[in-house]
């Protein structure tokens, strides 16, 4: 049975996939968002037009959440500061949103009779492995090292405690995205260097030995209908890594993806032994309980970056509408 649906954080790089992806399924969508970055606010109209009800506002107003959760039975909860630097230039704002304004969220949905509660976290929770050759999963311990992470790991310990009370949580840990989506990002490691690559300009690699684990947007978007649709036994209280096993690489192995596509532009690479992240992480969970397998690799991503940019789909690809700081 398909439920009506918040989404906040809907007209975002990965909200608007997932608004997509549940509106094209026929399902009954709301969407909040903040409208905070260049550019959202012009796709408003097309959300709208699929019947889409768009509330503008944010979380952490008391008076916005109850509007918008009114006759909603499901919340997908994507609204957030993401991002080391972004949760880092404005800690304040990271607490408030992330933490608090999440709690708030929750409680509200409690109140308001919402079923099921998925939130959106990070694989980045996982820090740095004592082994990262050695892929982790869910129940693998956390080690979260930057803000956002330990924001994101403290709310989903709250949430899995039952500190907010009968409502089923389920914790998607998505790898790092990348691809194109309407609410376009170029601060994504995949994106970036993508474009900086095809632009023709130097590219400075920062770290290029350590492991991260990568998914297509519109996969990630993908996994998120298929939790909303998941029997209650299956998925309630549980934690999922969304990605795929095989989508773990170095930087230095997305710089020879990339160069594989294009000969433009040149590289340098700056050995860092200073950031503590470095993890490959295993997404089998995902697979055997819901069925989800990625359709994107990190080198279809890549063709379809350079496609879009090829096209002029992004006037300015270096402006700042595309990065995840306002």
């Amino acid at each position: 049975m398909v439920r009506p649906t918040l989404v906040t954080g809907g007209a975002g790089y990965l909200g608007m996939p997932v608004v997509d992806e549940l509106a094209g399924a026929g399902w009954t969508v709301r969407v909040l968002d903040v409208l905070v970055h260049k550019g959202q606010r012009s796709l408003v109209p097309g959300l709208e037009g699929r019947g889409v009800e768009v509330i503008s506002g944010d979380i952490r107003d008391p008076a916005v959440r109850r509007r918008a959760l009114q006759g909603m039975e499901q919340v997908v909860h994507l609204a957030a500061i993401v991002g080391d630097p972004a949760c880092a230039r404005d800690p304040e704002l990271a607490q408030g949103v992330n933490v608090d304004g999440t709690t708030a969220l929750v409680a509200d949905a409690r109140a308001a009779r919402v079923r099921r509660f998925v939130f959106a976290s990070t694989c980045s929770n996982y820090g740095r492995l004592a082994d990262p050759t050695v892929p982790i999963d869910e129940r693998g311990a956390l080690a979260p090292v930057s803000l956002y992470a330990r924001q994101k790991a403290g709310v989903e310990a709250a949430l899995l405690n039952g500190a907010q009370g009968p409502i089923d949580v389920i914790c998607l840990r998505f790898a790092t995205l990348y691809g194109v989506a309407p609410r376009m990002r170029f601060d994504l490691t995949v994106n970036e260097f993508t474009r900086d690559l095809w632009a023709d300009r130097d590219l400075q690699v920062f770290g290029e030995q350590f492991w991260r684990p990568y998914v297509h947007v519109r996969d990630a978007a993908r996994a998120l209908r298929l939790v909303l649709e998941a029997p209650r036994e299956d998925v309630a209280g549980e934690v999922f890594n969304v990605g795929r096993t095989g989508e773990n690489y170095r930087k230095r192995d997305l710089v020879e993806l990339i160069r594989s596509q294009t000969d433009r532009g040149s590289v340098s690479f700056v050995e860092r032994t200073e950031d503590p992240r470095d993890y490959k992480v295993s997404f089998d969970k995902i697979a055997r309980v819901l069925g989800f397998h990625p359709e994107m690799r990190v080198a279809d991503g890549v063709a379809e970056i350079i496609a879009a940019l090829d096209e002029r789909r992004f006037p300015d690809p270096f402006g700042p509408g595309h990065t995840n700081i306002p």
